[in-house]
């Protein structure tokens, strides 16, 4: 499958390197998108959705001209598409001030104006792009490893999705974050968030969890977990959450994050890897919607299968 191994290893600590250079690029380039792109409730303007080359902006609607950036991390390019001819430059090991020039310099010829906040968000370092000139590696080898995980995770967390028919985010990727992730709503307001997100207006986060929600999604790790994992969390996190007793054997709650989290390393070890990840998404939701009180007599549905419309 895309000459990767279904599940590849995805070591933490051998590509964090490459991981950190793609997602400072990622920023840069959501941040055209959030620039030009109205707001939509718990800004679901602004992530990236998995391609079958990368991570794509999908159509963004500039002054005068439609255009979509992708990450094709198969060819390891960053590809501009509009109604005038192809554009793009290497995903190569570079500083993000030389990144974030050339990403200008390409929409400008474009004709595309745009004006962002240029710094990163949701990262406990936030160096502006523009003095961010540090050479920083970047191996397309290890990168595409990662672009086969999240098909993997894309695929079944699409599938986990088609069994909820109350309102439900699609499945996609934060770039401020770097995970991806598919989002339940019980349809009940929440208490405001308290914010203290790093870099990241208090207004925005009050805004994204305005409604009770229980969410999950694929993490390739970081600060505090530095390992890849699939993760699951409610907002308000209702009594007894954390106590819950989710499938598989292998996952945990982690306090700090305050999150069930499932290691990625055992996904892709199971014999049957799908099945796994979602006794884990079902029995992580099920905890949170029944502990919450959910109506899930209303909201749920059987999983879809292709071809086959809806029992109603």
């Amino acid at each position: 499958m895309n000459g990767q191994a279904p599940w590849p290893p995805l070591p933490y600590a051998e590509w964090r390197g490459t991981y950190e250079t793609l997602h400072l690029m990622t920023q840069v380039v959501g941040k055209v998108r959030l620039s030009l792109t109205p707001w939509l409730n718990h800004s679901w303007h602004t992530p990236f959705y998995v391609s079958a080359r990368g991570l794509s902006t999908g159509v963004i609607h500039a002054p005068g001209r439609a255009l979509e950036l992708e990450f094709d991390l198969v060819d390891a390019r960053l590809v501009i598409r509009s109604d005038a001819p192809q554009i793009g430059l290497p995903l190569e090991a570079t500083s993000i001030a030389g990144f974030y020039s050339r990403v200008r310099a390409l929409l400008q010829e474009l004709g595309v104006r745009v004006r962002i906040h240029a710094a990163p968000n949701e990262m406990p370092q936030a160096v502006p792009f523009r003095q961010d000139r540090a050479q920083r590696p970047y191996d397309p080898v290890q990168a595409r490893a990662f672009f086969q995980a999240l098909l993997q995770a894309d695929r079944v967390l699409k599938l986990f999705r088609t069994g909820f028919i109350g309102k439900a985010s699609p499945v996609h990727f934060f770039w401020g974050s770097f995970d991806l992730a598919v989002t339940r709503f019980s349809g009940r307001q929440a208490p405001p968030h308290p914010g203290g997100v790093p870099h990241l207006p208090d207004e925005v986060a009050r805004e994204a969890y305005s409604h009770e929600v229980a969410s999950a999604g694929f993490w390739p790790g970081g600060p505090g977990c530095e390992q890849a994992v699939f993760y699951a969390y409610a907002y308000p996190e209702p009594a007894g959450f954390a106590e819950a007793a989710a499938a598989p054997s292998e996952a945990r709650y982690d306090a700090a994050l305050r999150e069930f989290l499932l290691p990625y390393d055992a996904v892709a070890a199971a014999p049957d890897p799908d099945d796994l990840l979602m006794k884990f998404l079902q029995s992580t939701y099920e905890a949170a919607a029944d502990r919450a009180g959910w109506d899930r007599r209303a909201l749920e549905c059987a999983l879809g299968k292709p071809g086959r419309p809806r029992p109603v």
